[in-house]
């Protein structure tokens, strides 16, 4: 029979940024004196007694980087289920979120840790430990999901100028041809 192991449940989010030219996702780097330390992760926590997963998560996004967040900005996107690795009988199980763009206030390092913003090319080139590793090709899935949508939010954004401006422009010459009309008789 199998030694009994402990589970550890563990939540992560990837927040994903879609301001600029590509969807970029925060990683966290674990602070000097916490195990790990100087690896980069989605950020998160333990979930204590009594939290759900997501109302954990809300609680770690706010007391790590600064940002409010609701449990509903929140959509399950994958799980890490990671069996004994270092002969302490703990099974560590974390699932992984995802919000685009569905929290308040400015993203920083509220317990001084560096925090940077990366697209999915580079998610590969950050030093991470292996419960983050195995999410990364669904968080990469995410980012190309949520590159799509934004040019979608593009395209229309871009459509409703044009109209406006072809509106604006039409208006403008049947209020010319009615003052020319007037101004003839």
């Amino acid at each position: 029979m199998a030694a009994t192991r402990r589970v550890m449940l563990v939540v992560a989010a990837a927040l994903i940024r879609c301001g600029g030219d590509e969807p970029l996702v925060l990683l966290a780097q674990r602070p000097p004196g916490k195990s790990l330390a100087g690896q980069w992760e989605f950020p998160g926590g333990k979930v204590e007694l009594g939290e759900t997963p997501e109302g954990a998560l809300c609680r770690e996004l706010g007391e790590e980087l600064g940002i409010e967040i609701r449990p509903s900005a929140l959509t399950p996107l994958t799980f890490a289920s990671l069996g004994d690795r270092n002969s302490n009988n703990v099974h560590l199980l974390m699932p992984l979120f995802v919000a685009v763009d569905r929290w308040s206030g400015e993203v920083r390092g509220a317990e001084g840790q560096e925090l940077r913003w990366v697209n999915a090319s580079q998610l590969s080139d950050w030093p991470m430990p292996i419960a983050d590793k195995v999410l990364l090709p669904a968080v990469r899935q995410a980012l190309l999901r949520a590159t799509a949508v934004t040019a979608r939010r593009r395209a229309t954004a871009a459509a409703a100028a044009v109209a406006s401006a072809g509106e604006a422009l039409e208006g403008g010459a049947v209020s010319g041809a009615a003052q020319g009309g007037a101004n003839e008789s």
